[in-house]
């Protein structure tokens, strides 16, 4: 892409252009707090590799065209694919499987599909409450968010139980799957000392990824010979054809989107429900909003299928949370063909920009000047109506959008609305919210003290 015009960051050196000062630990991070004073696009360069970045609302409307712009894979993507192939996440839109495998997939997301696994992820979220009910300290809200959503896609999708609440120390699988996350998204630092000593080695990451796919094809291999009928993630993609071809998944493939839907499944939703118990806990006033919604509708009741959806104010702090900080934090957008990028930047087929969606989120054409403050009622429908409709992009844009939005959306209302409904939630105050960054962010360090509500909180028993 010709990034004449473009602003970059000032001081940029000859060779080694802008990466003094720069952080591998927090590259997101840092783009955001560059890109801020940046404006709507502008460059990072790091030795020979220049990144063009993409936040104004109205140029990013105009990547989301499908008609111009198709996704990219990627920087960190390109490096995922070691683990997860063809899946869904790391696929080219031009390779036979993604088609294949969303098209067989699409029903496993359907509202019948998703009253199913309603039960098992009430269960869950039991598990979450018996663990908290039982702390005689503080809990670290990151890992146990991790071990429930880990646990959900687990039984809801594949039938397979990581015992992720019988654990004191995560699960193998998680271990595994944070360095092989950070190694991914650490690939292209240019400087291979750095690298090493933040990421783990290639040595490490290989044994990582041995880990999880033999996991994941034992899961599989167990199914197969049970001979269980089940209309699962798995059962589908192990019995079903593509509805109008009939053609099936091979094994190699269905291992691939196997992998994608446990890491991708879990990961993300995680990080929402961190960073909406942390918001929640810094605003008293909206945490009482939001716990007398789930009175009000809930009462002292588990919720059937349903009333999960009628916690409007709860997914609105969600949404707002995701829109802060968006657990996958951006997308790359390729040229289909020669284009001209807001009438002025020129990009020939192939070129590639990368869209930091906490600068989207955070646009004031969009958000307006108070955009870096926590207000749920930014969704209220009135002002969701109001607003672009490409400002907001948490489950990506276009025919590559999350196929599981539905089921990461249910689940987190659900375990959001049962920890209300339960706890008052001390925080600590002296924490500052610290992100940790993979390939996606979640909050470091973040611990709370749930308490049992009582007659003097609730109302009730």
């Amino acid at each position: 892409m010709d990034t004449t015009g473009i602003p970059h960051r000032p001081g940029r050196l000859p060779v080694i252009g802008d990466l003094i000062g720069a952080d591998v630990r927090t590259p997101l991070q840092d783009t955001v707090r560059i890109g801020k004073t940046l404006g709507p696009i502008f460059t990072r360069k790091f030795l020979g590799l220049e990144l063009v970045f993409v936040s104004g609302v109205d140029l990013v409307a105009e990547l989301n065209d499908e008609t111009r712009f198709g996704k990219y894979v990627g920087l960190g993507l390109k490096h995922l694919r070691a683990l997860g192939g063809d899946g869904l996440f790391t696929a080219h839109t031009n390779e036979p499987n993604w088609r294949l495998a969303h098209d067989i997939l699409q029903p496993a997301f359907h509202a019948e599909a998703m009253r199913g696994y309603h039960p098992i992820m009430l269960d869950v979220a039991r598990e979450l409450v018996a663990s908290w009910d039982a702390a005689t300290g503080p809990v670290d809200v990151s890992a146990d968010m991790t071990r429930l959503t880990l646990e959900t896609i687990g039984r809801a999708g594949f039938g397979y139980r990581f015992g992720s609440f019988e654990r004191t120390e995560p699960h193998p699988f998680v271990a595994a799957m944070i360095r092989a996350l950070r190694f991914a998204q650490l690939s292209n630092v240019p400087l291979p000392l750095v690298r090493r000593m933040v990421a783990s080695s290639k040595r490490q990451n290989r044994a990582d990824l041995a880990l999880m796919t033999g996991l994941v094809d034992e899961v599989i291999e167990t199914r197969r010979r049970s001979g269980e009928d089940s209309r699962d993630l798995l059962g589908l993609m192990l019995s079903e054809g593509h509805p109008e071809t009939g053609e099936k998944l091979d094994p190699v493939n269905i291992r691939n989107q196997a992998i994608t839907f446990v890491v991708a499944g879990h990961e993300t939703t995680s990080g929402a429900l961190s960073f909406a118990l942390y918001y929640l806990t810094r605003h008293p006033e909206l945490l009482a909003r939001a716990q007398a919604e789930v009175d009000a509708v809930w009462g002292d009741r588990e919720p059937e299928f349903a009333e999960v959806a009628k916690l409007r104010y709860v997914r609105r702090v969600l949404d707002e949370a995701m829109r802060l900080w968006p657990t996958a934090p951006g997308y790359e957008r390729e040229a289909r063909a020669d284009v001209l990028l807001g009438g002025r930047y020129r990009m020939r087929e192939g070129d590639w920009v990368i869209v930091p969606l906490p600068l989207l989120h955070r646009d004031p054409a969009a958000w307006g000047p108070d955009a870096e403050s926590f207000d749920p009622d930014r969704f209220e429908p009135a002002a969701v109506r109001k607003r672009p409709a490409h400002a907001y992009k948490p489950f990506g844009t276009g025919e590559r959008a999350c196929i599981g939005r539905q089921f990461a959306l249910h689940e987190a209302v659900l375990a959001l609305g049962m920890v209300l409904q339960r706890y008052e939630l001390e925080p600590d105050p002296d924490y500052r919210l610290e992100i940790v960054e993979s390939l996606t962010l979640k909050p470091s360090g973040f611990t709370l003290r749930p308490r049992v509500r009582t007659d003097s909180t609730l109302g009730r028993v």
